[in-house]
């Protein structure tokens, strides 16, 4: 039938690398043989100094470990990287803050020696009042997305979504990267607004309706502990940024580029994700506060 829905065979780990030589990966060679050839060295340099058979038995414990660090595994990483990483964060403080300890500060002020903490270093440095945010030297920008349903979709409008997609993939020239995060929704906001407003219906059945209304919010916010969904794409700034929200537009997809306050605001709710969102917009940083909002 032409109105087939479209299928393709995509492996479970697409980051899977590739197999180079005897079913081994370029990693787990790379390793095996620089092992393999730092022990032929010695063996050829101080091999009269002791018997074959003591290098056969130094030998048989350093194979098994070579081996083992190569071909194992650890929590879906390469043991190799895994043990990297140990080492890494044991070397890294672990009371870290932005910014400096000041003199008179109360963590100064205890009778015992204070653990000063290290300073925090994130990968993004600073971000523009346009959004624009700079990770490692390079630029970024943030857009906030929503979503489409593929399932209820047709055969064939399946496949222009998929088709789409792909050539946003395709057009890509630099890394890009879409976040996909569920956080706790508060409704007891929502909830506020609604009984604020009650008063202004000019029906007592209307209001009547609305204080069951506010009351139905603070009951799902208590009960039912609702969600939100937020999709971000990260894609390099400039050129890149207009393609990505045409790109979505195509798609069905809403695709607005978020500005400084709101990138800010992104990146302090994933630092702290179990927290609900600062009400307001907020300040980026680098740049003063000029206005004042008066209560």
């Amino acid at each position: 039938m032409d109105d087939d829905i479209p299928r393709a065979a995509v492996p479970a780990d697409i980051g899977t690398p590739d197999k180079i030589a005897w079913g081994l990966t370029f990693r787990q060679l790379a390793i095996i043989g620089s092992v393999a050839g730092a022990s032929w060295l010695l063996y050829t340099n101080f091999g009269p100094l002791l018997p074959p058979m003591a290098w056969v038995i130094a030998a048989i414990p350093v194979a098994g470990v070579t081996v083992f660090v190569a071909l194992g595994r650890r929590d879906g990483l390469p043991l190799d990287v895994w043990l990297r990483h140990g080492f890494a964060l044991r070397r890294v403080p672990k009371l870290q803050t932005p910014g400096r300890v000041r003199a008179g500060h109360p963590l100064l002020d205890t009778a015992a020696p204070p653990k000063v903490p290290a300073p925090l270093r994130t990968a993004a440095t600073s971000i523009a009042a346009d959004g624009t945010l700079t990770v490692d030297g390079t630029a970024r920008s943030v857009i906030a997305c929503g979503t489409t349903n593929v399932v209820l979709r047709t055969g064939k409008e399946q496949g222009a979504l998929l088709a789409g997609f792909g050539a946003w993939l395709n057009a890509l020239n630099g890394p890009a990267q879409i976040v996909v995060s569920a956080q706790r929704h508060d409704l007891t906001p929502y909830a506020q607004a609604v009984v604020d407003n009650t008063a202004r219906l000019p029906n007592e059945a209307l209001r009547a309706a609305a204080d069951d209304y506010a009351a139905f919010l603070l009951d799902l916010d208590q009960t039912r502990q609702p969600l939100r969904r937020q999709v971000l794409a990260v894609v390099p700034a400039g050129p890149t940024r207009e393609a990505t929200v045409r790109a979505f537009g195509a798609l069905g997809v809403s695709a607005d580029p978020l500005d400084g306050g709101a990138v800010a605001a992104a990146l302090a709710s994933a630092v702290d994700p179990y927290q609900p969102p600062v009400p307001g917009p907020r300040a980026v940083p680098g740049i003063p506060i000029t206005t004042r909002r008066t209560p």
